[in-house]
């Protein structure tokens, strides 16, 4: 069994809360990441399921037994780090083999598996290196051949990419999400990058201030975020949000604020007229060359496959849209834009939680 729980868990250090109260279960053979800015608890909340944090107060439990008094070296857990904490005097085979070592497994079965966690990890050639001759893609590959090595029914890792160029990120990524399905293991990730989150999770932890903001697959968290906030963590450009009022009129209800009124979905509820809000619509939902709104060109930002165009509405709000690289637009063009009603979210003007 390598399903994981956590129920109420708590940690203080002194009097600042990191993590308040996190209920969470992870799947047996799941990649479940744990997303947020930093200081949010997510390293936290791994650093309890490893047992190098005790909880405060709550329970870890993994499989059928709770383990918060169970030492780390106990738990059955394999853990990839930020720092991969290779030993730079020995050779990767014996990196690798180091875990097996200890354990005190017998030469022949050492050589076997070194050899095959070093074949799937794809770096046999450098099992005489040392870490220092590696690259930092190879040192990533070396730290993960040494957890497989030892077969652990669950991987905890830690921002295991996080000081790798963009290419290679995007290429461990890959790995990774491959590593995985061959594995069939539980996985359960932390990044900041809501990236890497969106493509190798089935399921995201969104964090904030301690607090668990919203569990869902990653399509599901992109495309009906329960806050604001996290609306405003997943997305590249961000989300745009515009605070007005929501307006009863002719049997329709209206987004309204200084300079811009939006049509809302025929499904809004009847019961927020009259309420102050946020409106949060994407970028690619914005509809610029169409719509009754104008607005001002500010900037151009040209990407190849598309173009983000930042502008003003009114002189106040500031909106970004993406759009077609074939739209060309220079800083101070007039434009018309729109929103595209039923992919507008609606927000609590106070709480941030999401209403529609």
């Amino acid at each position: 069994m390598a399903q994981i729980g956590l129920k109420e868990v708590v940690k203080k250090f002194g009097d600042f809360v990191a993590v308040n109260g996190v209920s969470l279960d992870v799947h047996d053979g799941e990649f479940l990441i744990l997303v947020g800015p930093s200081g949010c608890g997510k390293t936290t909340t791994l650093n309890m399921i490893s047992g190098l944090e005790s909880p405060t107060s709550g329970e870890i439990i993994i499989g059928n037994r709770v383990v918060n008094d169970i030492e780390p070296g106990e738990r059955g857990l394999g853990m990839v780090f930020q720092d991969l904490a290779l030993f730079p005097h020995m050779t990767v085979f014996e990196n690798i083999a180091f875990g097996l070592r200890v354990k005190k497994t017998l030469e022949p079965d050492i050589d076997r598996q070194v050899r095959a966690a070093a074949e799937a990890m794809h770096i046999l050639p450098l099992l005489g290196k040392r870490p220092a001759q590696c690259s930092g893609g190879e040192s990533q590959r070396v730290a993960l051949a040494r957890t497989i090595v030892n077969d652990p029914s669950v991987f905890l890792m830690d921002e295991p990419l996080s000081s790798l160029d963009a290419k290679l990120r995007v290429d461990m990524r890959t790995e990774l999400k491959a590593l995985h399905e061959r594995l069939n293991a539980t996985f359960v990730y932390v990044t900041h990058d809501q990236a890497e989150a969106m493509t190798m999770a089935d399921r995201i932890v969104v964090m904030n201030g301690g607090l668990v903001e919203q569990i869902g697959g990653p399509l599901d968290i992109y495309d009906k975020p329960a806050s604001r906030f996290v609306a405003g963590f997943f997305g590249t450009p961000t989300m745009n949000f515009l605070q007005g009022e929501i307006v009863a009129a002719n049997g329709a209800l209206t987004f309204q604020c200084e300079h811009i009124e939006h049509f809302l979905a025929e499904n809004t509820p009847d019961s927020l007229a009259g309420k102050q809000v946020i409106l949060g619509v994407r970028s690619e939902h914005v509809v610029v060359n169409s719509g009754g709104q104008q607005g001002q060109v500010k900037l151009i930002e040209p990407l190849g496959d598309v173009s983000l165009v930042f502008f003003e509405s009114g002189g106040q709000e500031q909106l970004v849209a993406k759009v077609a690289p074939e739209l060309r637009f220079s800083s101070g063009d007039q434009l018309t834009f729109g929103f595209q009603a039923a992919k507008c979210h609606l927000f609590d003007f106070d709480s941030g939680t999401r209403l529609n």
